[in-house]
């Protein structure tokens, strides 16, 4: 039989064995409810999150984020980390994504779809896929890069106006800025507030559009400009405004689709393709890259600019204004202070209300510019001038377009079909009167069947008349302008551009041969 002192031995270690039993059911408790503690704060921070991300995927991220972190943080507290990585990727807007963020979500409308390409992926045998859709919200457009399966479904299934929620990875392009997808799906119920057209008009254009077609007159063109990227290669680029009814705006050309600046002039009608809008210093621009076209289409295209009156100009302000050329000065060239060589001419204008100088600077000086044209001068900023005179600068933002040139033999605005001025080779018809509300003599001429003109009045007749006006153009013969109507005068007084005088004597054949200046 066991002894007392072996007995007693053995009901001491049961009842340790009892005791570290009911200790590790404590602890095991304690750790449960601890655990539990933990994970109710990691779902307390994911349900505020918000986000498409799965539980098991963040409580995983979690895990590793305190493993990371080597104990100096609990799992709350990472939580909260995680949770503020992935609020730093939320895009808000387009306009929000940047290169070098991690997985960014946004919603986007379709606005173009690309052609499915494919290539050889390195080392492997199978081919790969993707397809190039532009997506774009109210603050801009983003071109999102769809890769094997997801790029097959785009061909089959999407289509331009669809909004998607995308989910990708935001890199610098070729293009710009593109977000390499990694989830993309329809959401039928969320709105985004832009315009998809078939045609565009310059009203129309928001920033953001793409896969635009909007025609237009020509109405400046720049010369091709070069310029190094951040990966050492040259870029091309020019720039042409065109104008519809409705508004102008400027055409940026990229690289290959520069050189079509050179194809076109001022007056032409144009077919812009597949543009995309940006904004540049707050204007909205259209720009022309790889896909893009612009060519000449046979279309009448009305452009009216809406000008200040030069009397109402400001100091600082940035307006477009239009008159007759009174005035013009020689190009002068100068040094700028980083050694390169610059240009500038001036030419003064006048309309019904003053007039003013407009200075143009670089290309803009070399503009085939004479007196008594009609130009509108668009985005030039007014400034003090010479003895405190108000002065217009056309910079690289202005645009110069010349509506009706001097000596072109054009009857000007005001000729309707059939019919011409009889003055033809007179100011009448070749200077400011191309753009005034009357002809000035009063001398008509019809056109015959054949083409030829017949005078309706005795162009020998003459009438004894008096006229004010300011003198806009010296030599044989002076051409005076009154803000309504010019007129040609012969006289052998010496007179100075911009001088307002009064000639009295007889008109013959559209011009007054003065026999007093006063």
């Amino acid at each position: 039989m066991p002894s007392e002192n072996a007995t007693r031995k053995r009901g001491e270690n049961a009842a340790d064995e009892d005791g570290e039993t009911a200790q590790g059911q404590r602890l095991s408790a304690e750790s449960t409810t601890l655990r539990g503690t933990r994970m109710g704060a990691i779902e307390d921070v994911y349900e505020d999150l918000e986000t498409d991300v799965e539980f098991e995927e963040f409580a995983a991220a979690v895990e590793d984020k305190v493993e990371q972190m080597g104990g100096l943080a609990d799992e709350e507290t990472a939580a909260m980390l995680i949770a503020h990585e992935l609020r730093d990727e939320e895009a808000d807007t387009i306009a929000d994504i940047e290169p070098g963020m991690n997985d960014v979500k946004f919603l986007g409308k379709v606005t173009s779809i690309g052609d499915v390409r494919t290539f050889e992926r390195d080392g492997e045998d199978d081919e790969g896929r993707v397809c190039n859709v532009d997506v774009a919200d109210a603050s801009g457009s983003v071109r999102v890069a769809l890769w094997d399966e997801m790029a097959t479904a785009a061909e089959e299934e999407l289509e331009v106006g669809q909004v998607l929620r995308v989910m990708g990875r935001p890199k610098e392009g070729y293009s710009g800025l593109e977000v390499s997808a990694d989830k993309v799906e329809p959401d039928e119920d969320a709105e985004v507030d832009v315009q998809v057209l078939d045609t565009y008009r310059v009203e129309d254009l928001t920033l953001g559009a793409s896969d635009v077609d909007l025609v237009g007159k020509v109405l400046d063109t720049d010369t091709i400009r070069t310029f190094d990227r951040d990966d050492g290669s040259e870029g091309r680029v020019a720039n042409l405004t065109v104008g519809d009814e409705t508004g102008r705006v400027r055409v940026t050309l990229w690289d290959d689709k520069a050189d079509l600046v050179e194809e076109f002039a001022s007056g032409e009608v144009v077919e812009v393709g597949d543009g995309y809008v940006r904004e540049r210093d707050g204007d909205l621009e259209l720009h022309v890259g790889d896909r893009g076209t612009v060519e000449a289409v046979d279309e009448d295209v009305e452009y009216v600019p809406e000008t200040t009156d030069i009397a109402e100009l400001e100091i600082g302000e940035t307006v477009d204004v239009a008159g007759g050329v009174i005035e013009t000065d020689p190009k002068r060239t100068f040094d700028r202070d980083d050694g390169s060589e610059g240009q500038v001419r001036n030419v003064r204008i006048k309309d019904d209300t003053g007039e003013i100088r407009v200075a143009l600077w670089g290309e803009k000086a070399d503009r085939d510019i004479e007196l008594a044209d009609r130009v509108v001068f668009t985005d030039v900023e007014i400034q003090d001038g010479w003895q405190d005179d108000l002065e217009a600068s056309a910079n690289w933002r202005s645009t110069v377009s010349v509506l009706d040139a001097a000596g072109d033999g054009t009857a000007g605005d005001g000729a309707d079909d059939g019919t011409a001025d009889a003055t033809s080779g007179t100011a009448a018809d070749t200077g400011l009167d191309a753009f005034g509300d009357s002809a000035g003599s009063g001398d008509e001429a019809v056109a015959d069947g054949d083409g030829s003109a017949t005078a309706t009045a005795d162009s020998g007749s003459a009438e004894n008349v008096e006229f004010t006006g300011t003198v806009v153009q010296t030599g044989d013969p002076v051409v005076l302008d009154d803000g309504e109507r010019t007129k040609s005068v012969e006289t052998g007084a010496s007179l100075r551009l911009g001088e307002e005088i009064t000639v009295r004597g007889p008109e013959r054949d559209g011009t007054i041969h003065a026999e007093d200046v006063f």
